[in-house]
C-alpha cells in the first residue's frame, strides 16, 4: 500500500481534535472517501471515529457504517450545526458546499462554538468545496489541507480497473497495448481520481482498445482538465527556431538546457526560466514562445492579469491553482507574457497585486518540478525589484532592435513567406530603410506592401515595401526618450539576446 499524504493528514488532524479541516477540491466524491478511510480506519489500531457526510440536498449521513436513510430534518444548516453543538459523542462530519451560508451570522456564530467545545466533546468539522474562505471569525481554528494526487501507481490501478469494469459491461475483452498503458499512466499526472478514471473510460470506449493512438487524445483533455479558470491555456502552437531571427545568444542559451528538460539528461538540474527585457515588438514574446520548441516540452500560457478578482484571497488561490497544474504538467514552459502588467501595485487594487506576487515569488523559489518559466516585460520600471534579482529567473536578457544583420534576416523571411525573394542589393536598400525598427515593424511594412501592391494590381516589390518603410515612423523614434532609458538601464544589469 503506498503512503497517501492527504489521508496521513487528515488521520492527524482528526486524532488531534482538530476543529475544522478545510478540503479545497472539485473531486468531492473522492475527498468524501479519503476521510472516510482516514477517520474511520485511522493507521497504528486506534480506534476510529463516526464519520458523517451533510449536503443542503442530502442531509446527514452515517458513512462508516449503514444506518438507513439520511436525516433529511438536519439539511439546514443552522438546524446541522446546532445538533453538532449539543451532541455529546465525538464524530467527524464532512460538509459539502456549506460556504454560501457564510453570510449568516448565526450559522458562523454556530461554527465557531462547534470549534470551541472542550477537547473531549469536539467533533472535527471537514469543509469540502472547490474553493472557500472561511470567515475571519473562524479562520484561525481551521487547518488548510491539500489534496495529493494519485501515485503512479494508483493510476495504473484506476486504468487497470477502469479497462476491467468495461468488458464486464460489454462482454468483450478489450485489447490493452503495454506501451500506451504506461504512457497513459504518465500523462494522466497531476489529476485527481474521479479525471484518471473519466479520461481512461474515453480512451477505452470509442474503439475497445488502448493504443499509442489514444495517448495524444488523453493529453489534450488532459489540459483541457487542468485549464485552471481559464487562467492558464495550452499552446498548441509553437515557434520554430528559425523563425527567431537574431536573438542567437538566447537560442543557444536554451540548446544548452534542452537535455535537462527533455529527460534525456536527469542528472542536469532542470533550468528555472528567464526574463526577456526590452523595446516592444523585438521577439520577446517569439522568443518565449520558441522556447517550448527548442526545449522539446509543451507550451502553457499563464494570464496572470487574469488572476485577479474582487474578492479577497480569491485572486491568490487562482494563481496558486495555476501555478499547481503547471506544476502537474511537467515537463513545460509557462509562458507569462508581459508580467509587469500584473505585479505592479496600485493603490485601486487593495493590495491584490501584491499579495499575488507574494504567491509568485514563493511559487519560483521554491518549486520542485521541471517547469520553465518564460516572461517578457516591457516597462523595467514597473517591475518589483524581488522579481528581478538573481535566483527568481536563471537569466535576464535584454532585447534590443534589431541589427543590420537581424533586420536582413527579417526582411528576407517575410519577404519569403509572401512570395517575393529579395536580391542583395535590394535587401542592402530596405536594411537601410529600416534602421530603428522592431522586428514587428518590418514584417508589418512587408504585410503592408502585400495590400498595396494588391490593391494596385501589380506583383509585390522590393520597391513597394520600401514605400511602407518610407511612410512608417517607428516607435524607437516616436518614443526615443523611454527606449534610451530603457537601453541605459539594461546596459550593465542583463545579457544582450543578439
Amino acid at each position: 500500500m503506498h503512503p497517501d499524504p492527504t489521508r496521513d493528514d487528515i488521520a492527524a488532524l482528526v486524532a488531534a481534535r482538530t476543529p475544522i479541516v478545510v478540503l479545497e477540491t472539485e473531486d468531492e466524491a473522492d475527498a468524501v472517501e479519503l476521510v472516510l478511510r482516514a477517520a474511520s480506519r485511522p493507521p497504528g489500531g486506534r480506534a476510529g471515529r463516526p464519520v458523517f457526510r451533510w449536503s443542503v440536498t442530502d442531509g446527514l449521513r452515517r458513512m462508516d457504517v449503514d444506518l438507513g436513510g439520511a436525516q433529511l430534518h438536519n439539511a439546514d444548516p443552522p438546524a446541522l450545526l446546532r445538533s453538532i453543538v449539543d451532541g455529546v459523542a465525538p464524530a467527524v462530519y464532512v460538509l459539502l458546499d456549506l460556504h454560501p451560508w457564510f453570510d449568516d451570522p448565526v450559522v458562523v456564530r454556530l461554527l465557531k462554538d462547534a470549534a470551541l467545545r472542550p477537547m473531549g466533546l469536539r467533533s472535527t468539522l471537514v469543509l469540502v468545496s472547490h474553493a472557500l474562505t472561511l470567515p475571519p471569525e473562524v479562520e484561525h481554528l481551521a487547518v488548510r489541507v491539500p489534496v495529493s494526487f494519485p501515485t503512479p501507481a494508483e493510476r495504473a490501478l484506476i486504468v487497470d480497473r477502469t479497462v476491467a469494469a468495461w468488458g464486464n459491461v460489454t462482454g468483450l475483452h478489450p485489447h490493452v497495448d503495454p506501451q500506451a498503458r504506461e504512457l497513459l499512466v504518465q500523462r494522466l499526472a497531476g489529476l485527481s481520481r474521479s479525471d484518471v478514471g473519466r479520461l481512461a473510460h474515453g480512451a477505452i470506449v470509442d474503439d475497445g482498445a488502448l493504443t499509442v493512438r489514444d495517448v495524444p487524445v488523453v493529453e489534450r483533455a488532459r489540459f483541457d482538465a487542468l485549464a485552471a479558470d481559464g487562467v492558464l491555456s495550452y499552446e498548441y502552437a509553437t515557434v520554430a527556431p528559425a523563425d527567431v531571427v537574431g536573438l542567437d545568444r538566447v537560442v543557444r542559451w536554451l540548446l544548452l538546457r534542452r537535455p535537462a528538460m527533455d529527460g534525456s539528461a536527469p542528472h542536469l538540474d532542470a533550468p528555472r526560466g528567464v526574463l526577456l527585457l526590452g523595446v516592444q515588438g523585438c521577439g520577446k514574446s517569439l522568443a518565449a514562445r520558441a522556447a517550448a520548441s527548442i526545449l522539446g516540452v509543451p507550451l502553457l500560457r499563464l494570464d496572470l492579469a487574469g488572476v485577479h478578482d474582487k474578492y479577497v484571497g480569491e485572486s491568490e488561490r487562482r494563481l496558486r491553482d495555476a501555478l499547481a497544474a503547471a506544476d502537474a504538467l511537467a515537463p513545460c514552459v509557462l509562458w507569462v507574457d508581459e508580467i509587469e502588467k500584473a505585479v505592479a501595485s496600485s493603490d485601486s487594487d487593495g493590495g491584490s497585486a501584491r499579495r499575488v506576487l507574494g504567491t509568485l515569488l514563493t511559487w519560483l523559489a521554491d518549486r520542485g518540478s521541471r517547469v520553465f518559466v518564460a516572461a517578457t516585460a516591457n516597462d523595467i520600471s514597473a517591475l518589483p525589484p524581488e522579481l528581478v534579482r538573481k535566483g527568481r529567473f536563471d537569466e535576464l536578457f535584454f532585447v534590443d532592435l534589431p541589427d543590420e544583420e537581424a533586420r536582413s534576416g527579417l526582411l528576407r523571411l517575410h519577404a519569403a513567406r509572401r512570395g517575393l525573394t529579395l536580391r542583395d542589393d535590394e535587401t542592402a536598400h530596405l536594411v537601410a530603410a529600416s534602421d530603428g525598427f522592431s522586428g514587428a515593424e518590418v514584417e508589418q511594412a512587408v504585410v503592408a506592401a502585400t495590400y498595396a501592391a494588391h490593391a494596385y494590381g501589380r506583383a509585390l516589390d522590393a520597391g513597394t515595401v520600401l514605400e511602407e518603410l518610407r511612410a512608417t515612423r517607428p516607435l524607437a523614434v516616436v518614443m526615443s526618450e523611454r527606449v534610451m532609458a530603457l537601453r541605459a538601464w539594461a546596459a550593465t544589469r542583463t545579457v544582450p539576446a543578439r
